[in-house]
């Protein structure tokens, strides 16, 4: 009997995972966001502090499962909630200027959300000039 049950479970599990059953991930949405924030000129030391307005543009809730910044010197923050269609929100990302180098930096953040393409990316550019 034993012999029976761990040969039949195998076969049952095997035929119960089909090709007929559909999975759905989400809908995906359209967002409007400003790709550059230029701080301009700053002091070595200094934290650029930028804010990047979101706009759920498509049909469906904008889900942001994701923002990360390109260094350490990056830190970044998003809504957990969802953006609801024509609704707005913001990203912001300051960078402390004491771990960058001088002259032009160019910081990159990462956006990962329910939208095509699900990566997207904003830039922080500033001058940073020694005290």
């Amino acid at each position: 009997m034993m012999r029976l049950v761990v040969f039949l479970l195998p076969v049952l599990l095997f035929t119960a995972c089909g090709d007929n059953t559909k999975v759905e991930v989400g809908q995906k949405t359209t967002m409007d966001i400003d790709k550059v924030f230029d701080a301009g000129e700053v002091l070595k030391g200094e934290v650029i502090s930028a804010k990047f307005k979101i706009k759920n543009t498509g049909d469906y809730p904008l889900v942001i499962a994701e923002v990360s910044g390109s260094c350490s010197c990056t830190v970044t923050d998003y809504p957990k909630e969802a953006i609801m269609p024509g609704d707005e929100g913001e990203i912001f990302a300051h960078v402390n200027t004491d771990k960058t180098g001088s002259g032009a930096i160019s910081k990159t953040v990462r956006i990962v959300s329910n939208t095509t393409p699900s990566i997207n990316q904003v830039v922080i550019k500033a001058v940073v000039r020694n005290k």
